[in-house]
């Protein structure tokens, strides 16, 4: 990827010396070409086109981003409660994702959901241990987080 980073740029610069003058929209112009002619020569290069695994990177930040000011409010409702109502428990969740990264970004997107935080993850990377602060609701909401969040993470790291 940043190979093809590096060569739009280069075609962005060399379209940019080769027009009558040199400014920001011929630079933006030339980065467009750059894109369609990466686009065309895709199949020479290893890895896929950088700008579907960024585009992959965005829906997984706009997953976070919705996730992250959903568990808020809901933090901000269990704090306001008048009457704290808590049935705590452990439950396992088996994943297929590899790879510390991968497994790393699952246990930290899993502790965005309100009262669950990833207590250990097997030797074989495949269970995760979730503390849950009120059991059924916590569980379920928690492997509904975890199938959306693999589907992205499996999107940006994998292809």
């Amino acid at each position: 990827m940043p190979v093809q980073v590096l060569l739009n740029i280069v075609i962005a610069y060399l379209w940019m010396f080769l027009q009558d003058e040199m400014s920001v929209l011929n630079f933006i112009s030339g980065y467009i070409v750059g894109l369609f002619i990466l686009l065309c020569i895709r199949r020479f290069f290893k890895k896929p086109f950088y700008l579907f695994t960024l585009a992959a990177v965005g829906k997984l930040l706009i997953i976070f981003i919705h996730e992250l000011i959903t568990s808020s409010m809901m933090v901000m409702k269990h704090v306001l409660r008048s009457k704290v109502d808590v049935k705590p428990g452990i439950f396992k969740v088996e994943t297929d994702l590899e790879g510390d990264l991968e497994i790393t970004l699952l246990s930290l997107l899993i502790c965005l959901t309100p009262g669950s935080v990833v207590m250990d993850i097997t030797p074989d990377a495949k269970t995760l241990y979730i503390h849950g602060l009120n059991m059924p609701e916590s569980k379920d909401a928690v492997i509904k987080s975890k199938s959306v969040f693999e589907k992205a993470i499996k999107d940006v790291t994998r292809k």
